[in-house]
């Protein structure tokens, strides 16, 4: 029978070498410091303000802003507030940001791809564009393409039209016409999103189906069915109402329809162009990460190059690729304040105007930080969430 050893006693050790009250000590001592340090920062400011006789707080949102904005995506006029007017801002950066995050993710793939193709022609244009793009900064790409659009193209007078006379491209930009405002929209509207989850629900539905059958269903056709049709059966049924403002000259510029301005045009073009090149690498890099076998047994079963790239390489790539093409997306909507530069009116040329006027720079400041992180930290939340819904799942 085996004699139970009595427990040997615990060794006593002094305050200041236990492990977890060294830890709490030094935590709560790192707290306190930056505590007092904010504190000190924030009441200093505050005494120098006063000091100065500059107002402080966030009342003047509610004021009268005064200014105007060139291109807005809501109703705007200079006797809107400030909060309206920054909100304008806000909703141009999350435009040229999303815009530009689509299309640099299409063509840095794109590009990426052809870096590995056996052509070598198309191999070296894609190394170039690469190349090129990366090693430029992208304020000057901006000075370059907003120059190209302004005086490519020739003044409103002698502007290039076609389609009968209804679009028009000058150097202000691109006129096109736009159906006036109608109920009928806001269903379709409605109609969009529920198109949306049925696309979402069929898909779930055809997963599921062929992994228990091993048939597969046209998932995308289906999709761009319920997306497109839903809404043009709203549109047939309300009257089919067709009715649209087209632009006209009037004067030196054009009245009616819309435009998409050559500021907005050279900010997202260069943040296509510059972002997309590093996309490519991140892309190109993602595809030489996964065993060559895995083409080559793609190769085997019958299938042609661009499909083994596109059902094979890219599924499994993605698992490396994504956490770098979050650092990328963060890049284009940070980047997107650098619109300033060539006259865009994103929320940084917003705030600047309003901190002219009011002379309220730290609560202005305190906003466009406020803005781009919680854009930021949306768009980490979402490819995270991405990320671990592609991971591998261990067993």
């Amino acid at each position: 029978m085996a004699i139970a050893q009595p427990a040997l006693p615990k060794a006593k050790v002094a305050p200041w070498n236990d492990p977890i009250i060294r830890g709490w000590f030094f935590q709560i001592v790192v707290i306190g410091a930056v505590t007092a340090l904010t504190w000190y920062l924030v009441s200093n400011t505050i005494e120098n303000l006063e000091r100065q006789r500059i107002a402080t707080g966030f009342a003047y949102l509610g004021r009268e802003s005064g200014f105007e904005i060139g291109d807005t995506m809501i109703p705007y006029s200079p006797a809107d507030t400030y909060a309206r007017a920054l909100f304008v801002g806000i909703l141009n950066t999350l435009r040229v940001s999303v815009l530009g995050i689509v299309l640099a993710t299409i063509l840095g793939t794109l590009i990426g791809v052809g870096r590995l193709s056996p052509n070598w022609l198309l191999n070296k244009l894609c190394e170039c564009y690469v190349e090129l793009f990366r090693n430029v900064p992208l304020l000057l790409w901006l000075f370059l393409i907003y120059k190209v659009i302004s005086e490519a193209f020739p003044g409103p007078r002698q502007a290039i039209a076609a389609l009968w006379d209804t679009v028009f491209l000058s150097n202000r930009g691109l006129y096109l016409p736009v159906p006036f405002a109608h109920d009928v929209h806001g269903w379709m509207g409605v109609a969009l999103l529920v198109g949306i989850a049925a696309t979402w629900a069929i898909r779930r539905w055809a997963k599921a189906r062929q992994a228990a059958t091993g048939q597969p269903f046209p998932t995308i056709k289906a999709g761009l069915g319920a997306i497109i049709g839903l809404p043009l059966l709203v549109w047939l049924i309300s009257g089919a109402p067709l009715d649209f403002s087209v632009p006209h000259l009037k004067g030196f510029n054009f009245e009616g329809g819309t435009v998409i301005q050559p500021e907005f045009t050279a900010l997202l073009v260069g943040l296509t162009l510059y972002t997309s090149a590093f996309i490519a690498e991140i892309v190109r890099s993602g595809i030489l990460a996964l065993h060559k076998g895995q083409s080559e047994a793609a190769y085997s079963l019958g299938l042609t190059r661009g499909q083994a790239t596109r059902l094979v390489l890219l599924p499994q790539a993605l698992r490396v690729i994504v956490p770098p093409m979050t650092s990328q997306y963060l890049n284009i909507t940070k980047n997107s304040s650098l619109a300033i530069a060539i006259g865009y009116p994103d929320l940084v040329a917003a705030v600047n105007v309003t901190i002219n006027q009011t002379g309220q720079a730290v609560e202005n400041v305190l906003i466009i930080m406020a803005a781009y992180l919680t854009v930021s930290l949306s768009i980490s939340l979402f490819m995270n969430w991405y990320n671990r819904r592609i991971a591998l799942k261990e067993r």
